[in-house]
């Protein structure tokens, strides 16, 4: 009997040493899978995250590239427009002219009537006194010639008178028919630019049909615009909530002052020094505007001199462009936000302001570079909801 029990307890014994160190093993490895899992399950977020952004940033390079077709098809038009303009102008301009020339051809053309009415009445005037002269008024101024020649001579200015008279009247005739020719053809004159300017007028109110037509296919485009703006910054604020690790922001935000200081002790041009390309305030103040849109203008104007303030740095790009497009700098470049604000020019008055007195040198954070949202940890100069170090 005794020995059964001590059997049974060698056999408890020898059980448990066998049982319990496979249960530690069990544990363990279902400890091992379930980690192995939640990596997994990581990985599996981390790439659909990734297939949205490739679908977001698709969508968005389509709708870029329908906008700006449709931008540049609006400045076409446009430009026809002013054209058409244009030379409606220049036509009502050779209208007035043309007109002016009618009114004076037409006074002309009276006074050279006056003349041809008042040299006929002269003429007529010269025949009648000739005739009512006696007829031994006549002879008696012939007889009291002292001679043949005297007689002729007399004869001859007669003559020399009437052909005087007619020859005037012939010039004045001529010069009224010209006068009258002239008028005739500017009426004519005035006439055609009358049809082309009716021609004009047709073809800018076909221009300005398609010009509201292609503004109306524009502004059905603005929701699908907005849903993917709206869907951007979700997508932005996903990116922005993966990397929000206290940590690794303190971490970064380490890296980024110690090149803040950097920067700050290196060499910085004057804003005299700086040529600014023709599209550089429109990127700009476009930028503010994903920035800082809702912030106060002091905010904006903040935003505007971090870029500048990279731009005058020799540790950054020297130009805007390159600052703003530098790999992982401001993160509506990377989310295709800044593409969709270009595209539709969502920048405000107050952001192109902003950008204005940025790009004159103005700076309301010294020398800062970097900016942020707040988290813990941060230090720098406070603005709206930004932190600039």
């Amino acid at each position: 009997m005794k020995s059964s029990g001590k059997t049974a307890v060698l056999w408890i014994i020898t059980f448990l040493a066998v049982a319990v160190p496979f249960s530690f093993h069990v544990l363990k490895v279902s400890a091992t899978s379930a980690t192995q899992q939640k990596i997994e399950d990581a990985e599996n977020n981390k790439a659909a995250l990734e297939g949205q952004l490739d679908a977001t940033q698709n969508e968005l390079g389509e709708l870029q590239g329908e906008s700006s077709s449709l931008k540049k098809e609006l400045g076409n038009l446009n430009q026809q427009l002013s054209q058409v303009s244009d030379n409606l102008e220049e036509l009502e301009r050779r209208i007035r002219i043309k007109e002016q020339e009618i009114i004076d051809a037409q006074t002309a053309l009276e006074e050279a009537k006056e003349t041809e009415q008042w040299q006929h009445d002269c003429m007529v005037a010269r025949v009648r006194s000739m005739y009512e002269m006696q007829e031994k008024s006549y002879l008696n101024a012939l007889l009291s010639s002292g001679n043949l020649s005297e007689v002729l001579n007399a004869a001859d200015y007669f003559t020399k008178i009437a052909d005087y008279d007619q020859k005037k009247m012939q010039e004045y005739q001529l010069n009224r028919q010209l006068i009258e020719e002239q008028e005739a053809m500017l009426r004519q004159e005035r006439t055609d630019l009358e049809n082309l300017k009716t021609q004009a007028e047709m073809e800018k109110s076909k221009v300005s049909g398609l010009i509201s037509q292609t503004s109306n296919s524009i502004a059905r485009y603005a929701d699908d615009i907005a849903a993917a703006e709206k869907r951007a910054l979700e997508f932005e604020a996903q990116i922005k909530k993966q990397d929000e690790n206290i940590e690794a922001l303190k971490k970064q935000y380490a890296e980024e002052l110690a090149m803040s200081q950097a920067a700050a002790n290196a060499a910085w041009r004057d804003i005299s020094e700086v040529t600014f390309d023709e599209g550089d305030r429109y990127l700009l103040a476009n930028l503010i505007y994903c920035e800082a849109g809702g912030e106060s203008y002091e905010g904006q104007l903040a935003v505007g001199s971090v870029v500048i303030n990279r731009v005058l740095s020799s540790k950054y790009p020297d130009s805007v462009v390159g600052v703003i497009y530098q790999g992982g700098q401001f993160s509506p470049v990377a989310s295709g936000r800044l593409d969709l604000a270009l595209a539709a020019n969502r920048a405000t008055a107050r952001c192109y302001q902003a950008a204005d007195e940025a790009m004159s040198g103005v700076t309301n954070v010294g020398s800062c570079v970097y900016f942020r949202t707040p988290v813990e940890g941060l230090e720098g100069i406070r603005i709206g909801g930004h932190i600039f170090y």
